[in-house]
């Protein structure tokens, strides 16, 4: 069975190890690293990364790394941010379709 790995601030509470996944909180610099490791290992089905993290992260980068890989790399949006639904869903049209898409409401 493959693991769900969560990779989030220091600051966010232990939500995800209480679900059963485990969680991972990254300190700025070593979000890279963590992204690599968690890909890396053959268990690890699906990978939760908080949107906070993400931009220590060239978009680029972060695609080429999802696509070499099999399992399924889900961005967390942040609580903290008023339009998170639109950016994320925006975003997600865009890895899907491959277009940059603007979402009206």
């Amino acid at each position: 069975m493959k693991k769900i790995v969560a990779i989030t601030p220091t600051d966010a509470d232990n939500g995800f190890g209480c679900s059963g996944a485990i969680q991972f909180a990254a300190q700025p610099g070593e979000v890279l690293q963590s992204v690599k490791r968690a890909m890396a290992d053959p268990e690890t089905g699906v990978l939760i990364l908080d949107e906070r993290l993400a931009a220590e992260i060239d978009e680029k980068q972060l695609q080429d790394l999802e696509l070499h890989w099999s399992g399924v790399l889900v961005m967390l949006p942040s609580p903290d941010q008023g339009r998170v639904e639109e950016d994320y869903a925006a975003r997600l049209l865009r890895r899907a379709i491959g277009y940059q898409v603007r979402v009206r409401q």
